[in-house]
């Protein structure tokens, strides 16, 4: 018998990283380019260097466009999104599903809503014959001044933000297709073994439950979502930082980027699956969303397990 998520990943093949796949992507349109936003008031602030990042990430002032540039896309006049309602009736596991199933569809369609718009951006220029985002417009996997990094033999290096969201996306669809990292069907007589995960701020220890174990999926299924997570979330601090004005601004499908961003952060945030330091290159426009309660009171602080803890008590 199919699990819940085998019956919900079908239709997500081998080939999502296809370029030729663009069902889901956002479609150029025919008519005039929307004209560039003019600033009134102050203009928007840039993100500075956090001394919690230092560790992370690395000053680069190399790229193509430049990081001080006013930032659109943290101004409430330039956020809509494209859709209205609760994000959380689509990020709350329901009560008959398994929570390791759940998050697995839930990372599926995450990554399936950010492949979309990924694909904007790797739209060849008939023109030039490159993609939008390029080894010239963007040396480097960039958030403004933050740089993000890949391992090299084991070291940190600085790669383009196309090599940097391949590299990402070929992992993502790897996971997701490894059959013992996202099961879909029991391991029959699965042994007991050690839970060194932490699952909602409490470590599990033998004997003990951890996310998925019923379903099959193994001890590390919920740290592997939050890697892939956070890989998906610098996907998008990108997207922001270096593309919003060129071309989702332009094409005027920044509204769609708005209400998948605003989708991951609900569950992102909901099962607490990328860390708020994590989330500080896009921080102003997370709190522009919780102020227009967006992204939903519940999901703040880790609501999933909030939930948990009043129905035990």
């Amino acid at each position: 018998m199919a699990t819940f998520f085998q019956s919900v990943r079908q239709g997500f093949g081998r080939g999502g990283n296809n370029k030729n796949n663009n069902n889901n992507a956002p479609k150029m349109n025919n008519g005039s380019p929307a004209p560039s936003p003019t600033p009134q008031g102050p203009p928007a602030g840039h993100v500075p260097n956090s001394p919690s990042l230092t560790s992370s990430f690395s000053v680069d002032t190399s790229s193509a466009y430049d990081p001080d540039a006013p930032k659109y896309f943290f101004q409430e006049k330039y956020a809509p999104l494209n859709v209205k309602g609760n994000f959380l009736t689509l990020c709350a596991c329901p009560k008959n599903v398994e929570l390791g199933e759940w998050l697995a569809h839930q990372i599926v369609e995450q990554y399936r809503l950010l492949h979309g718009m990924l694909q904007v951006i790797q739209e060849v220029n008939s023109l030039t014959g490159l993609p939008i985002c390029n080894e010239n417009t963007c040396p480097t996997m960039s958030a403004g001044r933050l740089t993000y990094t890949w391992l090299v033999d084991g070291r940190a290096a600085k790669i383009s933000a196309p090599k940097f969201i391949n590299r990402v996306e070929k992992w993502i669809v790897s996971k997701i297709h490894d059959p013992v990292m996202f099961p879909t069907e029991k391991f029959a007589g699965m042994p007991e073994t050690f839970a060194i995960n932490e699952v909602g701020g409490a470590s599990a220890t033998a004997g003990e439950e951890w996310i998925g174990k019923s379903s099959g999926f193994p001890q590390t299924f919920y740290k592997d979502c939050q890697g892939i997570m956070k890989q998906m979330f610098r996907c998008y601090a990108h997207l922001y930082h270096a593309h919003w004005l060129n071309p989702f601004w332009h094409i005027n499908k920044h509204d769609i980027l708005n209400m998948c961003f605003v989708h991951f952060v609900t569950v992102a945030k909901y099962y607490k699956l990328v860390s708020d330091k994590e989330m500080e290159p896009m921080q102003p426009l997370i709190d522009l969303f919780i102020k227009q309660q967006r992204i939903p009171p519940e999901a703040l602080s880790g609501g999933h397990w909030g939930q948990q803890q009043q129905a035990s008590s």
